[in-house]
């Protein structure tokens, strides 16, 4: 991990912390289900609040004061599961694929909590993805205000030259009008034909790497993630994964509240 980066959170009050929250968006962060999945249980009156069934997604409820059930069930805070997964490529980043593809989730048979990817990789991009349950974790890592840096090896056609690294960490317009930025930019191997560079971001932007060597006419063709704060690949083969421990999880995020509950 680069010289002054902390994975050690801000304590920074939001709604939730401070509150109520609309019950599904209380069943997503106590860990239970996605908010879609929620809705549609509240909408068949599969849920209640204090005895009482409500049918209304939006209704605002405190998630550590309620007494909240589920067919009768109630509903407890799940532990904090965070997962490292090696994403090899044609997987997509998502729950389920109407094209019938593979997702990430199905590299997960033994893992039964009800996760969600932290940011997303393309379904050509391999290499480090994490999954959690947390959702205070997951907006944690991908709030650009805390420049958690994320390292990439990357393949572009063509000699990629000096000049253009600086203009990459300088910051270029793409297209769309938005500015592109590298933190650095290095060349590990060049030729008429390709370059190797390590291209390391504190933003997660769709496709930011793709789209600002494309702008600067260079196209990629094999792009791999090997390190996303603190967390790195390590001996991970691709469609391997590993938990991290709450051991682990304590030391990485000690401000955030119940991390690792």
């Amino acid at each position: 991990m680069p010289d002054g980066m902390s994975l050690k959170a801000k304590s920074k009050p939001n709604r939730f912390q401070q509150g109520r929250v609309t019950l599904e968006r209380a069943l997503s962060k106590l860990g239970i289900a996605s908010r879609t999945k929620a809705n549609l249980w509240i909408k068949q009156g599969l849920v209640s609040v204090n005895g009482e069934v409500k049918n209304n997604p939006l209704f605002l409820v405190s998630p550590e004061k309620a007494k909240i059930e589920i067919s009768g069930a109630k509903v407890e805070k799940r532990k904090t599961v965070l997962i490292l997964l090696h994403k090899p490529k044609k997987v997509v980043t998502t729950n389920s694929d109407e094209k019938g593809r593979a997702t990430v989730f199905s590299l997960l048979p033994n893992v039964q909590e009800n996760l969600h990817a932290v940011g997303r990789l393309d379904m050509a991009t391999t290499g480090l993805l994490l999954l959690t349950n947390n959702t205070k974790i997951s907006s944690w890592l991908t709030d650009p205000k805390n420049k958690i840096p994320r390292i990439y090896i990357v393949t572009v056609q063509g000699l990629f030259t000096t000049d253009k690294c600086a203009l990459l960490e300088k910051g270029i317009m793409a297209e769309e009008g938005d500015l592109l930025k590298a933190t650095s930019v290095r060349i590990n191997k060049e030729s008429l034909k390709e370059t190797h560079l390590t291209v390391e971001l504190c933003e997660g932007k769709n496709r930011e790497i793709r789209r600002m060597f494309e702008t600067l006419g260079h196209a990629v063709t094999k792009l791999k993630r090997i390190q996303f704060g603190g967390f790195t690949l390590g001996n991970l083969e691709p469609g391997q994964y590993r938990t991290v421990s709450q051991t682990e999880l304590k030391k990485l995020f000690p401000n955030l509240t119940d991390a690792s509950e």
